[in-house]
């Protein structure tokens, strides 16, 4: 594509560790490139989320435990799966699209060994709805020695560059921020991964404002235990993955055995204090399904009463991942980088991800 100046519809596609559904973002992009530095406007025409059916949610769960076969059969069956749900989506709504951008969902992360797994076959997407899809934009950062994430932070400079800082409360807490002609970024610590958890063992699949844990106490010694994590005292580049809260962080709060109540009051402190020491002033853009958190927004503030964050309209809270990911695609197709060596510390920055085509080409 000629990156001068060009208009996209893309579909974003975003599943999170969390496992709380799938995202489904139309948006239309308009791209001028003969301004200095380029100009991007977007606009969100139509957004939903989507539950996952229980087997797949629980197959998604253990992916990380099946075999060989087993895992691969997922990838192909979770890629046709979302082909579907895209179709659905554009047939409901009337709505064409020229790309699909998938962020799949991640399995594996450890880029200390060059290896990172998100399944959702990008050929299923593309067979099923007859549109070209870009997906797994992790893989080429991570061979080039990066973490492979965050990948938001390169759409928060290009989209929301307003802010002195955007946080994403997702599954993981990250954050991103302008250091002179840089923007750096990081994964700060576990949040909806860990909170959703312990609110299934009240047989709820999050704690709605959090009322759980403004219901519980804070265990000072297992407070002070999570905060003595080796992982918070790591310069960044830095990312988090499953792996790490499932060796590191359930087997802590396991030994303490507390009431699923005051875990998630520590956990909540936990987050809240980690966030504060990474963000101390200005006007901060919050996202992602924590900042529907009323107890962790509430926490975060007594923690660092000098930030004003910002939680903005419900499209951009729920689907600001989603629209970053529409962003990538539309970077890959543009020839234009869309992965930050400054952010995950790779040799160079990069054009992440792999092309499918769904329509015929002479």
């Amino acid at each position: 594509m000629n990156p001068e100046s060009f208009h996209l519809n893309v579909v974003g596609l975003m599943s999170g560790t969390s496992l709380d559904g799938l995202d489904i973002c139309f948006v239309s992009f308009d791209y001028d490139g003969d301004r200095p530095g380029g100009n991007w406007r977007y606009r969100i025409v139509k957004a939903e989320s989507v539950d996952y059916p229980a087997e797949l949610r629980a197959k998604l769960s253990s992916a990380q435990t099946m075999t060989a076969l087993e895992y691969a059969r997922l990838h192909s069956d979770y890629g046709l799966y979302l082909g579907e749900q895209v179709r659905d989506f554009l047939e409901r709504n009337r709505l064409k699209a020229d790309l699909v951008a998938s962020h799949g969902q991640t399995i594996f992360h450890q880029p200390s060994v060059r290896f990172t797994g998100q399944i959702g076959s990008g050929a299923g997407i593309a067979a099923v709805t007859g549109i070209d899809t870009v997906c797994d934009f992790r893989t080429t950062d991570v061979a080039l020695g990066g973490q492979g994430a965050p990948l938001v932070p390169i759409g928060d400079a290009i989209l929301f560059g307003d802010y002195d800082a955007c946080l994403n409360l997702g599954g993981f807490s990250n954050i991103s921020y302008a250091e002179g002609d840089k923007r750096l970024a990081y994964d700060i610590s576990p949040v909806n991964y860990v909170l959703n958890h312990y609110a299934g063992k009240r047989g709820l699949a999050f704690d709605r404002d959090g009322t759980l844990a403004r219901g519980g106490r804070i265990d000072s010694v297992l407070l002070q235990r999570l905060n003595a994590l080796p992982f918070y005292t790591r310069k960044g580049p830095k990312s988090l993955g499953r792996e790490w809260v499932e060796t590191e962080v359930y087997p802590l709060i396991e030994s303490f055995a507390l009431p699923v109540e005051d875990v998630l009051a520590t956990f909540v402190e936990h987050v809240a204090m980690q966030i504060a020491r990474h963000v101390r002033s200005g006007r901060v853009l919050t996202t992602g399904g924590g900042a529907r958190n009323v107890f962790l927004l509430e926490r975060m503030q007594a923690c660092a009463p000098q930030v004003r964050y910002t939680v903005p309209d419900a499209l951009t809270i729920d689907f600001k991942e989603a629209l970053i990911f529409a962003l990538l695609g539309a970077l890959y197709v543009a020839g234009l980088p869309n992965c930050l060596a400054s952010v995950t510390g790779a040799s160079r920055d990069n054009i992440g991800g792999c092309l499918y085509k769904g329509r015929q080409t002479r």
